[in-house]
């Protein structure tokens, strides 16, 4: 299975907050973002790692270039408009099979995301799953409605009226690369506005419900996300 990584923001919001890392390599406890996320997915499955990066962060290039990873990492450095360009920029390594697509400030359950795998490669009927919270503490939420069938028929940026949101863990099907030129020559920017394209298309996106994601967004996030991680270990324990 192919594995696909945007690691492009510029962690803007991190670093007016005073903090100098690039967000990929923040360490939660021994791991860097990047790193745990390159390690879940060769545990779940990934042949290969196509990883998005940008021009601006050299350390982050270094660090992928200069590190050897359990399965191979295929890094483009290249500045892009919005996470749909990102995405877009990974569509050659990712245009023959499903794939898993990562973002890497996302912290979650790797046994829940273990599950996800699972059952996301058992829908043959969808042309993607998305994984949802209902803990929303993202300042920019993308929240989903569900119709009685289970598929997204609606997104939305803010929680009001919403249950669930999405948190950066995606298992898509190539077909999605269809309507990449459309989005381009009509302007669409962001990857949430790509996802309301193909739902307005008819593409069918599935949901797949998390207990908790974290989106590390924030300096006050690493905590959040260290606790998080050291609660599933003292759960595991027991």
């Amino acid at each position: 299975m192919n594995y696909a990584i945007i690691a492009a923001g510029e962690s803007t919001r991190i670093k007016t907050e005073g903090l100098n890392t690039p967000k990929h390599l923040i360490k939660l406890g021994s791991e860097y973002l990047i790193e745990r996320i390159i390690r879940i997915a060769s545990e779940n499955g990934a042949n290969i790692i196509s990883c998005i990066i940008n021009e601006n962060e050299p350390e982050l290039k270094e660090y992928l270039h200069n590190n050897k990873f359990s399965v191979p990492v295929k890094c483009i450095v290249k500045n892009t408009r919005s996470s749909m360009h990102s995405l877009f920029e990974l569509s050659p390594y990712n245009s023959e099979e499903p794939f898993v697509l990562l973002t890497t400030d996302s912290v979650f359950d790797e046994k829940e995301f273990a599950s996800f795998i699972n059952y996301s490669t058992e829908q043959k009927e969808v042309e993607g799953i998305l994984a949802v919270t209902n803990y929303i503490d993202d300042e920019k939420p993308l929240c989903v409605r569900i119709n009685e069938k289970g598929l997204i028929k609606e997104f939305g940026d803010s929680k009001e009226g919403y249950i669930w949101a999405t948190g950066g863990l995606y298992y898509l099907n190539p077909s999605i690369f269809n309507e990449m030129q459309y989005a381009l020559a009509t302007g669409i920017n962001h990857l949430r506005n790509y996802f309301r394209l193909l739902i307005n298309k008819n593409y069918r996106l599935r949901t797949y419900h998390f207990s908790k994601i974290i989106d590390v967004d924030h300096v006050t996030d690493i905590k959040k996300a260290e606790d998080f991680i050291k609660s599933i270990k003292a759960k595991e324990i027991k």
